[in-house]
């Protein structure tokens, strides 16, 4: 599958590997711009729309595995043996499969606010609730759009992130594929423990790395450190992203 991705070169060219950013579900390669653009300065940047999301194509294979696959052969096309991987939400587990099937390709790991465990809890129902409102009543003004998801009571801030893929009356993600492995999605394969180094941030507020899960990250990730940003939720690169960069910037210059 040939993935829609945006290629930087590092303003300041040298020997540092490239870094390639993984978005969230229902997000795309923008949502890590903040990150982007302050990592570019010595780093070439790989922010790249995973399958099913923004510019990419659809496929109902919405797994993991085809995921990482994915993003493997675009490292292959574009000639990256190793870089160092960032992922957001869905995409650190995306990240943390591709460092599991292909342990060579990565040389650092960064995990924003998700753990290697399979959630319990269904947290995006209302939000596949307010995407089919909108596709069912055929509008195409975001505006309009929005109106009717609040009727699924999501907040402003949900609903702002998720208009940012609505384009000419329709989605840009796959809402049927996404809808149809979401228990995959929430849910995890241990695979063997990938020995390089790792670093997970935390939002403070957001449930997704609490400390119930430090031995399922230690077991999978031995050389594993946690960062906790404070007043910060589930979008804490958007929240706080000067200190996730700081963060970042520390971990791969260690």
């Amino acid at each position: 599958m040939k993935l829609h991705y945006r290629l930087q070169p590092a303003r300041q060219p040298g020997e540092a590997l490239p870094v390639i950013l993984l978005h969230g579900l229902f997000g795309s390669l923008d949502n890590l711009g903040v990150l982007a653009r302050p990592l570019g300065e010595h780093h070439a940047t790989l922010q790249i729309d995973l399958r099913n999301h923004g510019l990419s194509p659809h496929d109902h294979d919405a797994g993991y595995a085809a995921m990482s696959r994915d993003v493997i052969e675009l490292l292959d096309a574009l000639h990256i043996d190793a870089g160092h991987l960032i992922g957001h939400s869905m995409g650190g587990k995306v990240a943390m499969t591709l460092a599991a099937q292909a342990p060579g390709r990565v040389a650092r790991l960064a995990v924003i606010d998700m753990a290697p465990v399979a959630y319990p809890t269904r947290h995006h129902d209302n939000v596949f609730a307010a995407l089919r409102r909108v596709e069912a009543a055929g509008v195409t003004q975001r505006t309009e759009a929005a109106a009717l998801m609040r009727h699924d009571a999501l907040d402003e801030e949900t609903i702002q992130f998720l208009l940012k893929s609505f384009h000419q009356g329709r989605w840009r993600f796959n809402v049927e594929a996404l809808w149809d492995n979401y228990p995959a999605l929430i849910g995890w394969r241990e695979s063997a423990p990938w020995l390089g180094p790792a670093l997970f941030i935390r939002g403070e507020k957001s449930p997704y790395l609490d400390d119930s899960y430090r031995q399922a990250i230690q077991r999978q990730f031995p050389r594993a450190r946690a960062h906790v940003v404070a007043g910060a939720g589930h979008w804490v690169h958007a929240e706080k992203p000067a200190a996730v960069m700081r963060a970042l910037a520390r971990f791969l210059e260690a």
